[in-house]
């Protein structure tokens, strides 16, 4: 009777280990069988899940799940299956300023069956070029950039590689790659012209260092434009930088006002220097807008909700990470390396922070 029992644990044991293996080794082969699909439907859900109908694609996603199954995608790339990867590089993950873009671009992306690998370079391109050899090195099917400005050595790396890209934010018809944004020169434009509507003549402008920043350099381009022709005679030092971060912001915002001669109106080059900005009137007793106009740019989360709420031109951030992110899945879904231009529109959200000013 011993021996019988020790026969029937060592069988249970046994049976337990190798329903243990099967589970851990769970191949394609058995995620068909348990979803009662084929295994090339299998297949064709993981790599083109636009081809497979939702509820089979739930069948397969219920048996991956029971089964634990992990795709090999090292075996895969090496035999020219898509990593369902894409590498998304962005200048900086520390503030709001492309949070909505990154998810919605990943939403996006993500409903064609990818994955977003996420890294910033800090507004320096020569840590953007290393960043994007690493995704490459692991192999994305496509990588998206912020904006225009890029290192030669990061162009002819895309160029060489010859894989689908896409750059985000700012808009421009010449651009080399593929692009979806805004037209950032203009959104410079509205934000001086709506101060200068306003009555404004003594207006400072504060932007964030234009080095390697299109983005940027194209806001203040076109504020300084639309500003010169109303009131050239504006100081120099109301045409300030400040680093993007409130407290940066605020610092010179604060060095700005202290001066003997005060502007009327502050237009800053996004909404991220706009708070800081406001944060730097209340420092001094300066009432917003009673005194001192403000206006940003971007219209980030948040931005209608402070108080008083932000006026600034909004750049359509969710249009822009969803147009991108549909453009790029389809360029490699399809292997189309077509170039595509789209221009979001910007619109002037006009609030609390920016009033009439009367000369008088």
């Amino acid at each position: 009777m011993k021996i019988v029992l020790q026969m029937f644990s060592f069988c249970r044991k046994n049976v337990a280990y190798m329903a243990d293996k099967v589970h851990k080794n769970a191949d394609i082969v058995a995620v068909a069988n348990a979803a009662r699909v084929s295994i090339s439907t299998v297949s064709r859900s993981f790599n083109h899940p636009e081809l497979v109908k939702p509820a089979t694609r739930k069948k397969i996603d219920r048996a991956v799940r029971k089964l634990g199954y992990i795709r090999n995608r090292a075996a895969q790339t090496m035999h020219g299956i898509r990593s369902g990867t894409i590498g998304l590089v962005v200048p900086t993950i520390d503030n709001a300023i492309f949070a909505e873009v990154i998810q919605t671009f990943s939403d996006t992306v993500g409903a064609q069956g990818f994955t977003i690998l996420v890294a910033s370079h800090g507004y320096d391109l020569e840590r953007e070029y290393a960043v994007l050899r690493k995704f490459l090195e692991h192999r994305v099917d496509g990588v998206a950039l912020i904006g225009l400005d890029h290192s030669e050595e990061t162009y002819g790396l895309l160029q060489s590689q010859n894989i689908p890209a896409i750059t985000i934010w700012n808009y421009d018809a010449d651009s080399r790659l593929s692009c979806v944004g805004a037209d950032n020169r203009r959104a410079g434009r509205m934000a001086a012209r709506h101060l200068l509507e306003l009555g404004h003549r003594e207006i400072a402008v504060v932007f964030p260092p234009v080095d390697g920043n299109d983005r940027a350099r194209a806001r203040r381009s076109g504020a300084l434009a639309e500003l010169a022709r109303a009131c050239p005679a504006l100081p120099e030092a109301w045409t300030t930088e400040a680093r993007y971060s409130v407290a940066d912001g605020k610092e010179a915002v604060i060095d700005l006002l202290n001066a003997d001669r005060r502007p009327t109106a502050l237009l800053c080059g996004n909404d991220v220097l706009a708070v800081g900005a406001i944060h730097a009137a209340r420092r001094l007793g300066i009432a917003v807008p009673d005194a001192l106009s403000i206006i940003g740019i971007g219209d980030f989360k948040g931005s209608k909700e402070m108080e008083p709420a932000l006026t600034t031109i909004r750049l359509p951030a969710r249009a822009i990470g969803q147009i991108a992110g549909d453009r790029l899945a389809r360029s490699i879904i399809a292997d189309d390396r077509s170039l595509h231009r789209t221009s979001c529109e910007i619109m002037l959200a006009a609030r609390d922070t920016c009033r009439r000013h009367d000369a008088s």
